[in-house]
């Protein structure tokens, strides 16, 4: 288990009955959790900022019971990030993936010329750990409005300067064009939904693409590679399958496969918040 505990930003104060309350940075959101599968009594004492409700018709809403600035940053160690409320429950960042960002941190310090590919690259938190060791990083997301709230994180961060490629394409189509343009990459990490669509419309399932997209990352990753990192928060890719899928694809590495989880403050408790593999020469 990959526990981050150093947050201060953040926090997770209470889970119970499906739900999960959240601190950042003083604001309380109350979020549903499925893996939350234990009874730990009600709320009602916490003086809650906006609560997520799903429909039974699928998607939710937020409502604001006390107010909340529209938008905030929160800080991890000398990271930013804009947080807001947004659709299906997100607030635009996953705080359980720290434990990547400093594992990315650490595998690119003190190296020159390193070049780092993200891949449904999201808001932009493990590009931005890259681009803080001096990587040059390329962006890809089919979402034009994840790709402008990458933007806002890295001019939070002071990063301007540094240079970062932002592409809204499809994944696949664009791993097969540097394959063959021949571009290689010193680290590879990708966070692919369950389900998605591309820019133009392309149907992304991971049950059924998962590991011919991790073939096809194979080709454009240089030999003496530094890492290749896979997120899921799939419930039907369970942590077996994707040691097996990296096995089998990357034989003699070292592979390391495990959930990523975040403490519940004032006990002894873990929340469980998907899985990581990760692949390495060293």
């Amino acid at each position: 288990m990959l526990v981050t505990n150093d947050w201060e930003d953040y926090k997770i104060l209470k889970a119970s009955n499906g739900k999960k309350l959240e601190s950042w940075h003083n604001i309380l959101l109350l979020r549903p959790d499925p893996v939350v599968t234990w009874d730990l009594g009600d709320f009602q004492n916490y003086p809650i900022n906006a609560t997520y409700y799903r429909s039974n018709t699928g998607g939710g809403h937020w409502e604001n019971n006390l107010k909340t600035p529209e938008n905030r940053i929160v800080s991890y160690h000398d990271l930013k990030f804009l947080i807001k409320e947004m659709g299906f429950k997100h607030t635009g960042l996953f705080p359980e993936q720290a434990s990547n960002w400093n594992y990315i941190r650490n595998k690119i310090k003190g190296k020159d010329n390193i070049k780092v590919l993200n891949l449904f690259a999201y808001t932009g938190a493990s590009s931005i750990a890259a681009l803080k060791e001096g990587a040059t990083v390329v962006h890809v997301d089919s979402s034009k409005g994840m790709i402008e709230w990458a933007k806002e994180n890295v001019k939070i961060n002071n990063l301007e300067n540094q240079e970062i490629h932002f592409l809204i394409d499809d994944v696949i189509k664009f791993v097969k064009r540097e394959a063959r343009r021949g571009n290689k990459y010193d680290g590879i990490i990708m966070d692919p939904p369950s389900y998605g669509r591309g820019a133009n419309g392309e149907v992304w399932s991971l049950e059924k693409d998962l590991e011919n997209l991790i073939k096809l990352c194979k080709d454009i990753l240089k030999e003496d590679f530094l890492f290749f990192i896979v997120n899921t928060y799939s419930t039907n890719l369970p942590s077996i399958s994707l040691a097996n899928i990296l096995k089998i694809n990357f034989p003699n590495k070292n592979i390391l496969v495990d959930d990523l989880a975040l403490p519940i403050d004032n006990s002894n408790l873990y929340l469980s918040c998907g899985i990581t593999g990760r692949v390495e020469n060293e």
